[in-house]
């Protein structure tokens, strides 16, 4: 009687844990697809965008490192960066983080410390393989 009720126990345990299990894999395929819901708008999680720079010549990888570099760059210089178009108020403007959205456009953070706002930055190849900036759009947000 009583390996009859521990068995039992055994069946019910197993039971909850295959439950569980179910559970916890169906909620890792939803998160799954979400990332690459999220993913298709950036740089290297769109197909499009990273073979129009491997046409050019390009790694995704490479491009975005690059561009970073120089982005990040301007802000070594006294003053704004040259990419942000406000003044700061409370010292310089400077960018503070880069999402690459595809194979032309980023967006960017940055601040002066206590304004802060958002761009999006429009970046290319010219026929010489310089990279050329220009931001499209920023807006400062009221403090």
């Amino acid at each position: 009687m009583n390996e009859k009720k521990i068995f039992e126990a055994q069946g019910i345990k197993i039971e909850r844990t295959e439950a569980k299990l179910q559970k916890e894999t169906d909620s890792l395929g939803v998160l799954q697809d979400q990332i690459r819901n999220l993913n298709y708008f950036t740089l290297q999680g769109n197909e499009n965008a990273m073979t129009y720079l491997e046409k050019m010549g390009y790694e995704a990888a490479e491009v975005e490192a690059m561009v970073s570099d120089q982005i990040y760059d301007s802000n070594l210089t006294k003053g704004n960066n040259s990419l942000i178009p406000f003044e700061g108020m409370n010292g310089d403007m400077k960018i503070n983080k880069l999402k690459f959205l595809n194979h032309k456009w980023i967006q960017a953070d940055f601040t002066d410390g206590k304004y802060w706002g958002e761009m999006i930055i429009a970046y290319s190849f010219d026929e010489n393989k310089e990279l050329k900036l220009k931001t499209l759009a920023s807006f400062l947000y009221p403090n």
